[in-house]
């Protein structure tokens, strides 16, 4: 079987406990196919690290993206934090061009006082400073993910990611499922909802899909409010949704190739699971 979704953690695996820069060793072991670098907090690695993690996941066919910092904030009211933001994401692009991690996972932002469509215009503006500064800096290789946010207070719906994924090269969605099932206070119930997800995405995005491009996702069980997201759960909490198996049915019918990072505080665990329940719909 020719495997068309690859599983990974978000992060360093619980169980690994040697230096990041052979992770995918680890991961390999175990039977994954994709890790996601943590950079939430900071990007902190230096490129001779990355350079190493790259060969790392080459050797061992891992698929690598890397999640840029929490920092950052494209609809910022203050230019010197859009200014910083810009910085935060050209770093990340150096770092991801070094590992030969194939996306550039970031939050676009918050819509404090501005209107959601203020919002992703100023968003709008801060991108096109961010592209003029990587030519600057002859960063090449690079795709950005903007993901699909928990809050209802976040800039980061589906239809904002899309129109960011619309607007600019180099740019393709991250989709985290829990997200849009928190900010929906719910919505995603089965196969259906799934579907309607993955065919706005494709109206809007037509490359996705068919051998052209790579869907990068996240899943975990979440708990949210009625501001959206408020905790991640394992994967056993099924209390919580949203539901698993039927965003394998669906991946699976429309025939996507699919990177779903796992985010429950299990990670390589969780991950193993839904690889395993996507494996026994082939049984």
């Amino acid at each position: 079987m020719k495997t068309k979704i690859k599983f990974g953690p978000a992060g360093n695996p619980i169980g690994f406990n040697g230096q990041t820069v052979n992770v995918c060793d680890y991961i390999h072991n175990i039977g994954l196919e994709a890790y996601e670098y943590q950079a939430t907090y900071g990007v902190r690695i230096q490129k001779q690290s990355a350079l190493k993690l790259g060969e790392n996941a080459l050797k061992n066919k891992i698929r690598v993206s890397i999640h840029a910092p929490y920092y950052v904030n494209f609809s910022a009211q203050k230019d010197d934090v859009l200014e910083r933001s810009v910085q935060r994401l050209v770093q990340s692009a150096r770092v991801a061009e070094w590992m030969g991690a194939y996306r550039i996972v970031f939050h676009p932002g918050f819509y404090t006082k501005y209107t959601p469509a203020q919002a992703l215009d100023r968003c709008k503006r801060a991108i096109t400073m961010l592209m003029e500064d990587l030519d600057s800096f002859g960063v090449k290789n690079f795709t950005f993910a903007p993901e699909t946010t928990g809050k209802r207070s976040q800039l980061g719906s589906l239809d904002e990611i899309i129109e960011i994924c619309q607007s600019f090269d180099h740019f393709a969605p991250t989709i985290d499922f829990a997200h849009i099932h928190a900010r929906g206070r719910g919505c995603i119930k089965g196969a259906d909802d799934y579907h309607q997800i993955l065919d706005k995405l494709e109206d809007g995005l037509g490359e996705i899909g068919h051998g052209k491009e790579i869907l990068h996702c996240h899943f975990t069980r979440i708990e949210y409010s009625d501001a959206g997201e408020r905790k991640h759960h394992v994967l056993m909490e099924k209390e919580y949704g949203p539901p698993l198996e039927p965003l394998l049915e669906a991946l699976l019918d429309c025939g996507w190739d699919t990177t779903i990072i796992c985010e429950t505080p299990f990670l390589e665990k969780d991950a193993l699971l839904m690889q395993q329940k996507y494996q026994n719909l082939f049984r």
